[in-house]
């Protein structure tokens, strides 16, 4: 018996629920929850979890419920909701168009029940929309959201494929988004170039947290970029460390470069050390 599974909704937003009715539950199975205001329908796509956190938050009643696996009545109810956010997508635009700020609308979903309508929206900076808000609900007659959306949010919910040829990883099986630095890519020699490592979402390429500790143990093997060795009696400059093909190159006065490999010069730290 499944006791918690993860549901992931139309908008992609990720949830943890209980199976009390110890239903037969299995990845991509359409299942309706219990959520804050009513219920909604999702996709399965974990039935194995288990922790200590989900128990508490359980035990806390911060965790929904499964009602039920998704009926035909539930598919012709989703059907009904496709239409009313067409409609109501284009109602939102011609209110947007009173207002001073400026936003581009993203997406509109309906929760299953009609109890909660969110729309998604992409916008410089912070928006006040605090009275448009106001003016939604009196027009929708329902509990209003508006989510400014981040371009990795957008990437996640449209989907595409990244400069491997693979689907999105966020897309794919990326369930949170982690913190990836400019750090991340001076540590990986990749300054050179930012566009061949930002993503279509235009921030910094999820797969560079994947190598960050693989980097960053050999990185203890070489010298630190600028740091100054002696070669033939001359004092050369770190250019670049060839982590993969165990080089490094070095930088004379006169700018000429020389390639060395990392057992050379581990063999001149040990001759420092021994003179």
């Amino acid at each position: 018996m499944q006791e918690f599974i993860e549901v992931v909704f139309r908008s992609k937003r990720i949830g943890y629920f209980y199976n009390p009715k110890n239903l037969e539950l299995a990845p991509d199975t359409d299942v309706v929850v219990k959520v804050e205001r009513g219920e909604d329908i999702g996709k399965v796509i974990n039935c194995s979890i288990f922790s200590e956190e989900l128990e508490n938050k359980f035990n806390k009643n911060e965790i929904g419920k499964v009602f039920r696996i998704a009926t035909e009545e539930d598919y012709k109810q989703l059907d009904r909701v496709y239409k009313k956010e067409k409609e109501v997508t284009e109602k939102f635009q011609k209110l947007m168009d009173k207002y001073p700020f400026e936003m581009k609308h993203q997406d509109t979903y309906y929760q299953l029940d009609g109890n909660k309508l969110t729309f998604f929206f992409s916008a410089d900076g912070r928006v006040d929309f605090r009275d448009f808000v106001r003016e939604l609900a009196t027009e929708f007659k329902t509990r209003i959201e508006l989510h400014q959306t981040t371009g990795r949010e957008d990437a996640k919910r449209y989907g595409g494929l990244g400069i491997c040829g693979r689907p999105f990883c966020c897309v794919s099986w990326l369930k949170k988004f982690n913190q990836v630095s400019i750090q991340m890519a001076k540590d990986q020699n990749l300054l050179s170039n930012l566009s061949k490592i930002s993503g279509s979402c235009g921030r910094l390429l999820c797969c560079l947290q994947y190598e960050e500790d693989f980097y960053l143990e050999r990185a203890t093997q070489f010298p630190k970029i600028n740091s100054r060795i002696i070669l033939n009696g001359e004092t050369r400059i770190v250019l670049k460390n060839d982590y993969y093909n165990n080089k490094i190159y070095l930088s004379s006065e006169d700018k000429q470069t020389t390639i060395i490999s990392l057992a050379e010069y581990k063999s001149l730290k040990k001759v420092k050390k021994g003179s």
